[in-house]
């Protein structure tokens, strides 16, 4: 019972954690390493008669992409150029760029077209001498930053060859609507650099473990409604394009930690149905079950491969919770334990690639996160003096890492908030601030 206590507590994402403060804007201003490609993304060339409105806007997107390539500090370096004096972009003078070093040079040029924007964006290759991107786009202010994403990640791929995480997004809990006594936790989706926030579920209960399907369509999540009656922990589903919601297991006990597996048409999820915390394979259409672990330990928080083929899972088979792998086909087949780091791990979360597993890890009184390959080699730190953090979730390239941490207050008060670090554990900055404590972040290409 106590064993079953501890991982209902764990799934309710009731550990304290600690963090220090960052800022969301990661671009810097300096000397480049040699391995980075210098960048500078010029301001806007506003051509004939705009609105104010519309002026603001074509700065604004000169900053969302220059903020959304900042984040791959790895590869660029943004470097601030001076303003323009001029509304027409002149011919691109290569060799003032290559004395500054300068790799890329990018231009916004802005027009109005009625109500609209009519926007160019060009961006040259200056050790090459050529373009290397050029698109026309006509949109209105409110379309303009989705827009300005999509043609980041259209530049990202004309330039490194494969999809960003400027399309991205992070699904989270928060309890900002929590009022006095009554705990409320509603389910949230955001850009993933913190902006454009959208409440999902709407029950007034507590909602944890939010997951997606590969599709992007559906959203799967358990809830404890607010009632005097019983309180069971109901697993939901949602249709993202309807939001329209329905309860999809209400056994007895635990119904969590649902992933969707390939193909979207069963999920693993958790569930205590037999008297201990075991993971079953359910198929979405029938409802029928099928036993994935079968052991006298809790298993949960299941995590699976891209492809299906592998799965990781907690489980507190050694005397305390950790990292097991198993090959999803059968029951109990090719178990193995990969984790034994710390007084017990949490959440561990596939690579989309499939060969590393990121996981938090309670020693030293706090959460620490890690990553190791799937196979239990190559064990790294990941956070160290940096308070407790938890909850990671790889983005969709791989490249970096959201995070659950806290910031303390006071002795009574803390502010959970969801971070975001490289993949080696270099922490960019808090992408939430002020919207409550944000848990259980979990990132999806939309």
């Amino acid at each position: 019972m106590k064993k079953l206590f501890f991982i209902l507590l764990f799934l309710l994402n009731s550990f304290v954690s600690f963090a220090q403060d960052e800022n969301l804007t990661v671009v810097a201003v300096g000397e480049a390493t040699l391995e980075k490609d210098k960048m500078v993304i010029q301001d806007p060339y506003i051509q004939g008669a705009v609105t104010s409105g519309q002026k603001a806007a074509a700065i604004d997107l000169v900053k969302l992409l220059r903020n959304d390539f900042s984040f791959y500090q790895k590869k660029f370096f943004l470097v601030e150029s001076a303003p323009n004096n001029t509304s027409y972009r002149p011919p691109t003078n290569y060799d003032y760029w290559s004395g500054k070093s300068v790799r890329f040079l990018g231009t916004v040029s802005a027009e109005k077209s009625g109500e609209n924007l009519k926007i160019n964006v060009a961006f040259e290759d200056i050790k090459s001498r050529k373009q290397v991107f050029s698109s026309t786009t006509t949109t209105s202010i409110s379309n303009l930053r989705k827009n300005g994403h999509e043609i980041a990640n259209n530049i990202y791929k004309k330039i490194v060859g494969k999809e960003s995480i400027f399309k991205s997004k992070i699904v989270f809990i928060s309890d900002r609507n929590t009022r006095g006594s009554k705990t409320i936790k509603e389910v949230y989706m955001m850009d993933f650099d913190g902006k454009n926030v959208a409440q999902i579920t709407s029950h007034g209960g507590i909602a944890i473990s939010p997951s997606m399907s590969q599709d992007g369509r559906h959203l799967v999540y358990s809830l404890i409604l607010n009632s005097n009656g019983k309180r069971n922990n109901n697993l939901y589903m949602m249709d993202l394009s309807t939001k329209e919601s329905h309860v999809i297991s209400s056994k007895d006990g635990i119904n969590s930690g649902a992933i969707f597996l390939p193909g979207g048409k069963s999920i693993a999820l958790t569930l205590t149905v037999s008297g201990n915390a075991e993971i079953y394979e359910m198929d979405l259409e029938g409802k029928n079950l099928r036993r994935m672990t079968n052991h006298f330990a809790s298993d949960v928080d299941p995590s699976v491969t891209y492809d299906g083929k592998l799965m990781a899972f907690l489980s507190d088979r050694a005397g305390k919770a950790m990292i097991y792998t198993l090959d999803p086909s059968g029951e109990e087949k090719n178990v193995k334990r990969i984790s034994f780091v710390g007084q017990f791990n949490a959440t561990p979360r596939f690579s989309p690639d499939g060969k590393e597993i990121v996981f938090s890890s309670w020693l030293d009184s706090s959460f620490d996160l890690f990553k190791i390959g799937s196979d239990g080699s190559g064990l790294s730190r990941l956070t160290k003096d940096f308070g407790s953090n938890e909850d990671p979730s790889y983005s969709n390239d791989g490249e970096f890492i959201a995070f659950t941490s806290q910031r303390v207050i006071s002795r009574i008060k803390a502010d959970q908030n969801i971070y975001i670090m490289d993949r080696d554990g270099a922490i960019l900055g808090a992408i939430t601030q002020g919207f409550g404590n944000c848990i259980s972040p979990r990132w999806y290409n939309f």
